[in-house]
């Protein structure tokens, strides 16, 4: 019997999903995305694997998908999302899969977003019982871990009497996502790639009391595709930090909900180690932005001419079906399903939906 309905969930479905995660050792793709072909493509993905999904929206996804040319950047970041949100709801439940709609990397910079944002989510609460989001992320990693962790509880504590989860990220992600980041250095002592297991606990004993909150939890993963060597995945601090909270609370084995940052160009066996110390989420962005752009060029190559004339000069052959944006947008669509094919079973999501 089905334990979720299909569509966007919040709020309690949002944690019976987590936890079958984490019992059925397994995890979900969190895909970026920029409009509503990108968003499309990622339902369309999770319908035709049979598993449950998460979309997210950076700040400068969620501009752009309101549209460049609005002048006012923070406006558009806010409308951006709250339209691409509106979109999901909208046709999530028919794809019959459960969808969890989140934003990602917000740093001090940002806070004003999520704010807005929740402002949107009681509004929604208000009127339907359910917020407008899953859940958001703040990624104050940058800051000092007492303002990190005192403006998550903050937010935390808007965003909990409305049935929504806060992502907080502690240690550094490498890489740059959407103007959020650090660069990598590969001559450097990255050691600030790796979270400390007492932050992560520091992190349970003042968050947990007011919400639910998820850990992106740094062990050397980057945002982007390196050259390897420059940087080595730990998982094993994963590990140590669920140890760590489990034994001084007496909980059960794996008590933190653990979120894999940067998982594009990841080796596969440390994804699949990195499930197994409790990550229910990891985050795909840079894979998926080449599969949905490289059938478009492969597309453009075989159909040159027709990029270059509406009517062809010599013979006065029409390609309006070729330039039509319908035929290139859907390879890119397609390019974007076949990726994530693989990111649900490397993540052993393929047939686990909740709504079957």
């Amino acid at each position: 019997m089905a334990k979720l309905k299909p569509g966007v969930v919040t709020g309690d479905d949002y944690l019976t999903l987590l936890e079958d995660c984490k019992t059925g050792g397994y995890a979900l793709p969190a895909v970026n995305i920029v409009g509503t072909n990108s968003a499309n493509a990622v339902l369309e993905a999770a319908a035709e694997a049979g598993s449950d999904v998460i979309l997210q929206l950076s700040n400068g996804g969620a501009q752009f998908f309101a549209g460049k040319g609005l002048k006012d950047s923070a406006q558009a970041k806010v409308l951006g999302a709250v339209s691409a949100a509106q979109h999901i709801h909208t046709v999530a439940e028919a794809y019959g899969v459960a969808v969890v709609l989140h934003t990602d990397h917000a740093n001090r910079g940002l806070i004003g977003w999520v704010d807005a944002l929740v402002d949107h989510s009681e509004r929604h609460f208000k009127a339907t019982g359910a917020p407008l989001f899953t859940s958001h992320m703040l990624d104050l990693s940058a800051d000092s871990l007492d303002f990190n962790l005192s403006e998550s509880a903050r937010m935390l504590a808007r965003m909990a009497p409305i049935g929504m989860s806060l992502e907080i990220e502690l240690g550094v992600t490498g890489g740059e996502e959407d103007g959020v980041g650090h660069d990598i250095d590969s001559s450097a002592d990255n050691s600030h790639l790796y979270t400390q297991p007492e932050d992560v606990l520091r992190a349970w004993n003042e968050l947990r009391h007011i919400g639910h909150f998820s850990v992106a939890a740094s062990f050397g993963n980057v945002h982007g595709v390196y050259k390897p060597g420059n940087v080595e995945l730990r998982p094993e601090i994963l590990r140590e930090s669920q140890a760590l909270v489990s034994k001084t609370h007496g909980l059960e084995t794996l008590p933190l909900d653990l979120v894999f940052h940067g998982g594009s160009g990841s080796e596969k066996a440390k994804i699949t180690e990195a499930v197994e110390y409790g990550v229910f989420k990891m985050n795909i962005d840079t894979d998926t932005q080449f599969a949905f752009a490289h059938p478009i060029g492969t597309y453009v190559e075989a159909n040159a001419i027709a990029f270059k004339h509406q009517i062809d000069p010599a013979d006065g052959t029409p390609y309006k079906k070729q330039y039509d944006p319908r035929a290139w947008l859907r390879k890119a669509e397609l390019g974007m399903v076949e990726r994530l094919q693989e990111a649900f079973t490397d993540l052993g999501s393929t047939g686990r939906s909740l709504t079957r």
